[in-house]
């Protein structure tokens, strides 16, 4: 440990989103997205264009959901190059369709919200709030011109969040449109900073999601039909009550990934290559948040980077994808942070599928213990009993 401390044990389970011990012991992992010619893929890197064919030839729209109305400056003052960018949008080009970059999808809070008076605490400002930082979010408004419907997502028509119902007059709220939860481009340092370095990233995280919650509910710049929803909901007294209702955990997206002997591709997601050695399924479509926001040919913010691709059955997860390479780590289970393409990953990325890899090396190991074994000379076949045995789902 940084401490000096130190733990022995016969195999090792990395569980953590940001693959830290993964990183610490040596082996072969990848941060951001690779370009779609290293394995063969057609929704890996940069995804500017919003229409690209799948493997199977299908039309996936991409960066067409959580977007910018055509129009908004993204200027200091509308339209004036020379001005300067307001906050939080990129200097630079978005790169070449389908090439690669070290940059990763956006990170956000989920909150758990309430509507119950006796329950909410109303949003409040944050310390140091700058309206500037949500200038992009009031002109987004005012480029629907009083139709707000304009700017429909799939999701609320008004209010940019998906506030999805939860039991005891709670949500589950999370990021919906072109200006919303997600900080979008500011967390690109995360995977690879210092923990405390990582604790700043996620308190400006924070701040910004305060700070946009506030404005939504109540900055007269708002249309007031969106202020009268959103101020009607607050945080609950009841969950997470060491900080007035917010979680401490940063949603953590994506991060490292492990590169092993096996790397999950869109190919296994669209079932073009079948791994044979499955210790669980992958099911969600293949789902990336916006990566980047920056100025179009046009002269408009847009944000690049989300993907949102079907996928048309659930799919085999290679126990190959949750090692490392043999020649490099031979006790060590990456169940999270595991071997996958960047776009592959945006599938696998459910914490279901988390607790299934998690079960599956969990059983692994401890066949790898009895045997007296590496965990590359576990027998698939006798894992593959025993995770049928523990009603593990494998096809």
């Amino acid at each position: 440990m940084e401490t000096g401390q130190i733990y022995q044990g016969k195999m090792f389970m990395d569980c953590t989103y940001e693959g830290d011990l993964m990183a610490a012991s040596g082996v072969s992992y990848t941060v951001g997205r690779e370009a779609n010619s290293q394995y063969g893929e057609s929704l890996n890197g940069v995804q500017a264009n919003n229409v690209s064919l799948t493997l199977h030839k299908k039309i996936s729209r991409n960066s067409i959901h959580h977007n910018f109305i055509e129009g908004v400056s993204p200027y200091l003052v509308k339209d004036n190059p020379k001005s300067g960018l307001l906050p939080f949008v990129s200097p630079g080009k978005p790169g070449i369709d389908g090439q690669a970059d070290h940059k990763i999808q956006a990170y956000c809070y989920r909150m758990t919200l309430t509507d119950h008076p006796d329950n909410r605490i109303p949003f409040k400002k944050p310390i140091g709030y700058k309206e500037i930082e949500y200038e992009l979010l009031f002109r987004n408004y005012e480029a629907a011109k009083g139709e707000i419907h304009k700017m429909y997502d799939y999701g609320d028509p008004l209010v940019p969040w998906i506030n999805s119902e939860m039991p005891n007059r709670k949500t589950d709220t999370n990021n919906q449109k072109g200006f919303s939860t997600d900080f979008v481009g500011q967390n690109y340092l995360y995977p690879e900073a210092s923990y405390e370095d990582r604790l700043k990233i996620a308190s400006l995280h924070k701040k910004y999601q305060q700070g946009l919650i506030w404005t939504l509910a109540y900055h007269p710049r708002i249309p007031k039909q969106v202020r009268d929803v959103v101020s009607k909901w607050g945080m609950c007294q009841d969950e997470f009550s060491q900080d007035e209702g917010w979680t401490d955990q940063l949603y953590i997206r994506e991060a490292r990934r492990l590169v092993s002997d096996y790397v999950m591709t869109q190919r296994d997601c669209e079932a073009l290559a079948v791994a044979q050695d499955v210790i669980g399924l992958g099911a969600y479509q293949m789902d990336s948040h916006p990566i980047q926001r920056y100025v179009d040919l046009n002269g408009y913010v847009k944000n690049e980077g989300n993907v949102e691709a079907h996928v048309d059955a659930p799919f085999p997860i290679s126990y190959k994808s949750i090692i490392p390479k043999k020649s490099e780590v031979t006790n060590l289970f990456i169940p999270v942070c595991l071997s996958s393409s960047h776009i592959a990953y945006g599938s696998i990325r459910m914490e279901p599928v988390f607790m299934v890899l998690g079960q599956s090396a969990a059983i692994a190991a401890s066949i790898a213990i009895d045997k007296n074994c590496q965990t590359h000379e576990v027998s698939y076949q006798e894992l593959r009993e025993a995770l049928i045995k523990n009603h593990q789902i494998l096809k």
